[in-house]
Order: structure tokens, then C-alpha cells, then sequence
């Protein structure tokens, strides 16, 4: 694992940093399945988990119909690499043992089936993020980290209860367009990537974002941030780029406390 970060940040030495995640699709495949046991990790230590709720995938380089994805009923605080299962957008557990569960298959199969472009995903309960979504708005660019999502985030306003149906999913799937996040009104945040480390770190800072300005609105009238400004920003804090190497401090450290989720 140390091995696989250190390329990462060397590779970030270069005069034009790049995305690395290996080169051949063996040394891929390894890299995104550590990558997501990272990512649950972190969701689990910063309280993202919620029952059975929640879900990260990322598409296998070879597979690209498949992904892998967390069982059912596994915390993302306990989850360990040899308990990842690896789906196909039948539906089918064709490696790993444990139960898909429902939701995940019917959000995430549809957006990796619509979005080719988009290797992960991410989707949980936070408590941020679904209570921001129980009003029904899009974020507004009041602090230079929620810029991050300006102009790149979608209401899906059509809940209908748990999403088991594929239908749901394609409906999330087509709304999110080419952007990299949606806010799932009365159910929580969704985030995309072209690798798990930007779509866990686009939702890591959405529900921070979610939180802050909740926090706002309770003691003022935020003040938001010109549109001049704010695409500004966006253009620094917003691309894929950006998200994947903000993920790495936080990724190092969970890697050094927790080396047992690579079992």
C-alpha cells in the first residue's frame, strides 16, 4: 500500500502532475479495490455509514460492464479488500462472496452503464447531506471549497422511497448529465469520478459544504460568492485533478491507522 501512495505523490513531482493508478490492468485493478477499501474507511471514521445504507463502486479496467462494490450488511468501518465483490450490470456477484445490496445496484449500475467516463461512484447517508437534501436546492458558491461544485451539481426532486428499481436508477443517472454530483432530495448526496479517489473526495466536501451552509443560514444570510469568482475558483478546486490529489493527505493517513483493511 505504502508502495502504491508513494507513486502516486512522486508522480505529483512531475511538471505537469497526472493521474496514475498503474500500468498494466492487474496493477489498476489492485489500486482502485485499495483505493475504495480507503475510501469506506474514511466514510466509516467520519460517520457516514448508516445501517445498510450507502455504497462506493469502481469499474474493474478489464471488465468494464463489472464493478466492485461493498456486500450488504459489511460497516464500512470493519470492511477489509477480501470481502469486496465484483458485479455486473446483470445484476450477477461473479467474484467475492456476500449479498449486493438492492440500492446499490440499481443506482450504480445505471450510472456506470450511462456514463463511461465515470470509473466510481459514491452514494451514503450523511447526516449533512440529507439534510440539505431535504430542501430541495442545489448548493450556492458561499465558501471557496463549495465552488468546488459550481455550476457541476444536480436536484434529482423525484423521490419515490428506497430506489430498488432500475427505472430510478437510469432516471438519477440521466439527470446527473455530465456533472459530477447530485443532490437526491429527501435521501442524501451522490458524487462521480473518473477514479474513486475524486468521486470520494467530491462527497467528502459536498457534506462539508452541506454542513456549512446549513450552518450559515441558521445565523445570517450567507453572502455568495460572484459568478466571475466563483468559476474561478472552480476552475482550481473543481476538476478531476484536483479531487483526486485532495484525496491523498486524508488517504495516507487512514492507510497508516487502519493497514488491516488491506486483508
Amino acid at each position: 500500500m505504502t508502495d502504491t501512495i508513494n507513486n502516486v505523490v512522486m508522480n505529483a513531482k512531475d511538471a505537469l502532475p497526472t493521474i496514475f493508478e498503474g500500468e498494466t490492468i492487474e496493477e489498476i485493478r489492485l489500486h482502485r479495490k485499495r483505493m475504495l477499501l480507503a475510501a469506506f474507511r474514511l466514510f466509516g471514521k467520519f460517520g457516514f455509514d448508516e445501517g445498510l445504507a450507502g455504497h462506493i463502486t469502481v469499474r474493474d479496467p478489464e471488465r468494464l460492464d463489472h464493478f466492485w462494490v461493498n456486500p450488504m450488511g459489511v460497516s464500512f468501518k470493519q470492511i477489509k479488500q477480501s470481502q469486496l465483490i465484483l458485479v455486473n450490470h446483470q445484476g450477477d456477484v461473479v467474484e467475492g462472496e456476500g449479498f449486493l445490496n438492492g440500492a446499490a445496484f440499481a443506482i450504480h449500475s445505471q450510472i456506470h452503464s450511462a456514463h463511461p467516463e465515470v470509473n466510481a461512484a459514491a452514494h451514503a447517508h450523511s447526516l449533512y447531506g440529507k439534510t440539505w437534501s431535504s430542501l430541495g436546492k442545489t448548493l450556492d458558491p458561499i465558501t471557496q471549497d463549495a465552488c468546488a461544485f459550481y455550476k457541476d451539481h444536480v436536484l434529482f426532486d423525484d423521490f419515490t422511497g428506497v430506489v430498488l428499481d432500475a427505472s430510478e436508477g437510469k432516471r438519477i443517472a440521466k439527470t446527473l448529465g455530465n456533472n459530477k454530483a447530485a443532490i437526491l432530495q429527501n435521501h442524501g448526496l451522490l458524487t462521480v469520478g473518473k477514479t474513486v479517489e475524486a468521486a470520494a473526495w467530491w462527497f467528502i466536501t459536498m457534506e462539508r459544504s452541506c454542513q456549512a451552509q446549513l450552518l450559515a443560514q441558521a445565523a445570517g444570510k450567507p453572502i455568495v460568492i460572484g459568478d466571475e469568482a466563483a468559476q474561478a475558483a472552480y476552475n482550481i478546486v473543481g476538476s478531476e485533478l484536483a479531487g483526486y490529489f485532495s484525496f491523498m493527505p486524508m488517504c495516507k493517513v487512514i492507510c497508516a491507522e487502519q493497514p488491516e483493511m488491506f486483508d
